[in-house]
């Protein structure tokens, strides 16, 4: 079977790797679609020369499959139902996928495959919400507009913000912010970020900012646009290992802060759970968040849709090998 394999810096490969067949608590997993999301452009761009070439499958991990086979000791998986597949190592980019059972997460009925794909990303905003204090009646700002930075504009209204201020560098993304309900939305490249924050707090500043676009300038805005003595929430995958940090502007804002990870190794993966709960109810809003679907043999071309942002794409979906024949519409 064909695996993805990123063998340099922005440069991806098709390799040939052995099926596998599924071991005692294990479930094989053929590929539907994966969508792509910040972490997935760090694999691709930012790692350091010498993690590349990096394992097979990588980068995939926000996956959607059918169900193949499983193995001894595994309950409540059947082969041929479909199921959000998750994968800690991220090596799901490729035809065939073999995993724990406890990473398969059957699907709730009613939406179309591509809406509940979406859970894999909202999981990781669930579960990194719980570690938000009380917020009834709060001002966030959220940097970023990606899929990660909308669903933080959804989850903490549904938390209690009073109002939600987004921003992005891209005008598409800026509109999707738009398009999800925040109060107010704009790009930070055209409009002063704290200007326009400070405008809608009295000067204040947000009660709570999200970083949920992992470049450096963006962390580092964070800090200028929590109130004093607000919460911080650093979410964005950093793009770099190391630059300059305005540390002054940061210790100034004597502010809360918090940065999170490991949501797939969480006992039980309710946070996932809940997501797929949560999109299969409506009550958090996905539709027309996919904006561009690729098929796996042009997958570079995915990669640098996600990348660029360029022609108004916000979340880029990799369909694979047949999956028109499985799709549940």
């Amino acid at each position: 079977m064909k695996a993805a394999r990123i063998v340099r810096p922005g440069e991806v490969a098709f390799v040939e790797v052995q099926a596998n067949t599924p071991g005692p608590g294990e479930v094989i997993v053929r590929p539907i679609c994966l969508s792509l999301c910040g972490s997935d452009i760090t694999h691709y761009r930012y790692l350091s020369e010498d993690s590349y070439p990096q394992p097979a499958g990588v980068s995939g991990h926000e996956m959607i499959g059918i169900v193949e086979a499983v193995g001894n000791g595994v309950s409540g998986i059947v082969p041929g139902e479909p199921a959000l597949t998750l994968s800690p190592d991220q090596n799901a980019m490729t035809e065939c996928y073999c995993t724990k059972a406890e990473y398969v997460l059957p699907l709730p009925e009613g939406p179309s495959f591509e809406d509940l794909l979406m859970a894999q990303q909202l999981g990781t905003v669930v579960y990194s919400a719980r570690r938000v204090p009380n917020i009834v009646g709060a001002t966030a700002a959220i940097i970023g507009q990606g899929s990660a930075g909308i669903f933080w504009a959804q989850m903490l209204r549904r938390l209690g913000c009073r109002r939600v201020i987004v921003m992005d560098l891209r005008d598409a993304r800026v509109e999707a912010g738009r398009r999800f309900g925040a109060d107010l939305s704009f790009n930070n490249g055209k409009r002063d970020p704290k200007e326009a924050v400070a405008e809608s707090t009295g000067g204040l500043g947000a009660d709570i900012v999200v970083e949920a676009a992992g470049e450096a300038d963006a962390t580092n805005l964070a800090a200028r646009l929590v109130r004093e003595r607000g919460i911080l929430y650093y979410f964005g995958i950093p793009r770099s290992r190391s630059f300059v940090f305005d540390y002054a502007t940061f210790f100034s804002s004597y502010a809360m802060t918090f940065s999170t990870s490991g949501s797939m190794r969480e006992p039980g993966k309710g946070s996932f759970r809940v997501a797929l709960d949560l999109i299969a109810r409506g009550d958090v809003d996905v539709r027309g968040m996919v904006t561009h679907r690729v098929p796996f043999k042009e997958l570079s071309r995915a990669y640098e849709l996600a990348h660029t942002g360029a022609d108004g794409a916000v979340k880029v979906v990799v369909e694979m090998p047949g999956a028109d024949r499985l799709k549940r519409t």
